[in-house]
């Protein structure tokens, strides 16, 4: 067993290697979290003014409806969005608001 400054710098190296070798890995990673995030935000703010069905955000994004329906799915299990009255055969999806918008503040 070596030194404490020896198993240090020993862990430091093994670390700075196996970022080296995952730098790929990780950059992918944050490419496609870019991605998601762009995706939520135009999802969001085709929703801001009034509440939409899939396929109208769909139509206003240029984003693909099973993915707007995914996406959709995930804001409302976080409380992000929330379903509103039926439009034909759809839901309409909109905002929830925070209680400091509700509040006017």
């Amino acid at each position: 067993m070596g030194s404490p400054n020896q198993d240090t710098s020993k862990m430091r190296s093994e670390l700075k290697e196996l970022r080296r070798s995952r730098k790929e890995h990780i950059s992918r990673i944050n490419e496609h979290m870019k991605e998601q995030k762009r995706i939520i935000q135009q999802i969001k703010s085709a929703i801001r003014e009034e509440p939409k069905t899939v396929p109208e955000i769909a139509e206003e994004t240029s984003i693909e409806p099973p993915q707007v329906l995914w996406f959709l799915a995930s804001l409302r299990k976080y409380g992000e969005v929330e379903e509103e009255a039926k439009k034909g055969d759809y839901f309409q999806y909109a905002l929830v608001q925070s209680k400091s918008e509700e509040a006017g503040t």
